[in-house]
């Protein structure tokens, strides 16, 4: 997987974080910030809108480092949902006063959820399959983009039929729970209102 870390390596930033020093952020930020901007910029859809949503996930993290808990997960995966959190609010504050539409009115609020929804999903599937074991996202590459039947992509990877299903079934599997966990209707952000 991409920039995975160990977990001991997360206990150790997470411990590094609460002490402040200035040099694990950095670290942290070299590691992660092209994932958290990848992702700011997918559900934001705005270079300069992702940049902010980039700044204030660090800044939150920084400020919250006991925020994380190694024992739900690794840090990577943190990171994503706090983007994902921090970018669906800069995406609601964004069309809060935009639109014929009072943002008070039930319809303008349900326009901006599904967008947000929609953003979050379509982010978290681009976070699955950045995430997933090159085998997986390799059969899905030729199987969506190249048009390859499970034979083909059998072939083309030097594998069994079986083993090309397996692949195929289980990166599915993956992609399907972007959609199957959509976010809350009104989320409050990390603890704070939006």
């Amino acid at each position: 997987m991409a920039n995975e870390t160990p977990p001991r390596w997360d206990r150790k930033m997470q411990q590094r974080l609460a002490r402040g020093e200035a040099a694990a952020l950095g670290e942290l930020y070299d590691r992660f910030a092209s994932l958290v901007h990848s992702l700011s910029h997918r559900v934001l859809d705005d270079e300069s809108a992702a940049d902010r949503a980039t700044r204030d996930v660090f800044g939150y993290i920084w400020e919250n480092p006991h925020a994380y808990d190694p024992k739900k997960g690794p840090m990577r995966s943190w990171i994503a949902g706090v983007t994902q959190e921090i970018a669906a609010g800069w995406l609601r504050r964004q069309h809060s006063g935009q639109g014929p539409q009072p943002p008070e009115s039930p319809e303008r609020r349900e326009q901006i959820e599904e967008k947000v929804r929609a953003a979050s999903t379509a982010a978290r599937a681009d976070y699955i399959v950045t995430s997933m074991p090159s085998s997986l996202r390799a059969a899905l590459e030729l199987t969506y983009f190249q048009r390859r039947d499970y034979r083909q992509a059998a072939r083309q990877l030097d594998v069994t039929e079986d083993e090309a299903r397996r692949r195929l079934r289980l990166g599915l599997q993956l992609l399907s729970s972007a959609a199957s966990h959509p976010m809350p209707a009104h989320p409050t952000a990390l603890g704070r209102p939006r």
